[in-house]
Order: structure tokens, then sequence, then C-alpha cells
């Protein structure tokens, strides 16, 4: 893989679902054992061949300027861009003047063992637009659900069905042809762009990942991660 790559983490989410933890602390600062959760994804992508991280900067941006620098402690360069208002999970792309042709997006606050080199040479050798890395997740309804017939008949039930889902794990390689579709200054999410390619009948890529992937943003998935971490911190840090 060629080291000549921007990443893009899209670090502006507040952590709202982590409160109280992230009134002192932004999300990505949280911590993974000794280390911010931010601190091992870009050790991580380092070691894959990554060069040059730009950070995506709004809430408590200070912090993380000052925590990163200019990523020479990791031998790589980390810029940062500065959102003046949320822009979202995507709109933060347009403000980046030197994107190439190809990059990595991804949210700041995920713990996995993807690998990211892989994930990249797989979006350019198909020539893709747009590639999602997904996970399988599990959901337990926490009630008995009713199956009913049009005259109010109960005709099934299910006590605490589980139900299988295919998520975005907030990974994505991104085509410059998707800035065509990004419009200029406004928020724009993840969701937005999904639903704008999919009415333009433009191809998106769903590439499923099947080793371990948590959402630190979930809390349920932070106090995982630090368990996980702590069992695994030489293949997480060392691959």
């Amino acid at each position: 893989m060629s080291t000549k790559n921007n990443k893009i983490l899209v670090t502006g989410s507040k952590g709202t679902r982590l409160k109280p933890y992230t009134v002192v602390l932004p999300k990505p600062l949280m911590p993974i054992g000794e280390y911010p959760i931010l601190e091992v994804v870009i050790r991580q992508l380092a070691s894959h061949g990554f060069n040059h991280i730009t950070i995506s900067v709004n809430h408590q941006a200070e912090l993380i300027k000052t925590f990163f620098g200019d990523g020479s402690k990791w031998d790589i360069k980390i810029d940062y861009s500065m959102e003046d208002k949320p822009l979202g999970t995507m709109g933060p792309i347009r403000l980046i003047s030197d994107l190439p042709e190809d990059f990595l997006v991804m949210n700041g606050d995920i713990l996995t063992d993807l690998n990211y080199s892989q994930f990249y040479q797989n979006h350019i050798n198909n020539n893709n637009m747009f590639t999602i890395s997904s996970y399988s997740r599990s959901h337990m309804i926490d009630y008995g659900v009713l199956k009913t017939n049009e005259n109010c008949n109960l005709i099934g039930f299910s006590e605490k069905p589980i139900k299988k889902y295919e998520v975005s794990m907030g990974i994505y390689m991104v085509n410059r042809l998707v800035l065509n579709y990004i419009p200029e200054s406004n928020k724009f999410g993840f969701d937005d762009l999904m639903l704008t390619l999919l009415k333009k009948q433009k191809t998106v890529i769903v590439k499923s990942y099947s080793g371990n992937w948590l959402d630190i943003g979930r809390p349920d998935d932070y106090v995982q991660a630090i368990e996980q971490f702590s069992k695994m911190k030489d293949k997480y840090i060392n691959g």
C-alpha cells in the first residue's frame, strides 16, 4: 500500500451517549487502558502505512490538538480541519483541500482489529466509489413480541426475539467523486450521503468484517472495549 494517503478522522461528535464522562473529555480522548481510543487508532493506521492523518475537530478541539500535536510522536503527519459549526460525518470532507483520489474516512472512537491496508487496497483494486466496512450485530427485543392479523387476533408470539443486522462500522473508503454528492457548508451525515447515492443509483460496496469491532460511543461497548483491550493489547497495538 502506498503511504501517500490522507486519512480523515471525523471527531466532531460531542459524545452525548457517554455522559457524564464526555463532559470533561472529548470522546476520542476517552481512555482504553493507558491510551486514549484515538491514539490506539492512530498507532494502528501508522502500522498499516498511513502517514498523513487529518483530524476534523470542533468540540473541545484544543484538547485534541494539544494531545496529538503534529503526529511526530508516532512518526506520521497530523493536521487539523476546524469546523466552525458541526457538519456531520461527511460534511467535513468538503473542507479538506488536499484530498487524494481515494482516502479513508472513519470515526475516531472505534476499537477494531480490521486490517486497514487490506480494506484500502480492496477498494482501490475494484475501482469502488464508496466502500463501507460492515459488521453483523445481534439485538434482543426486551419484550414479548405479538403478531396479529387484521381482526386483531393473535396469530404468532415470540418471547424476546433476537434480530440480526448488518451495521456500518464507521469506517469507509471514499473516492473523490463522492464530493459531487456532498453539499458545501451544510451538516451532512453518513445517512444523508447513503440516501443520496441510493437515489442517484450509484454503487456502494459493503464489505463485511467478522473480527473484533466495538463502538465506544455506546456505554455497553465502552465497558466491553476496556475489558477486551486489556486482554488483547498486543494484538491491537502491534498487530
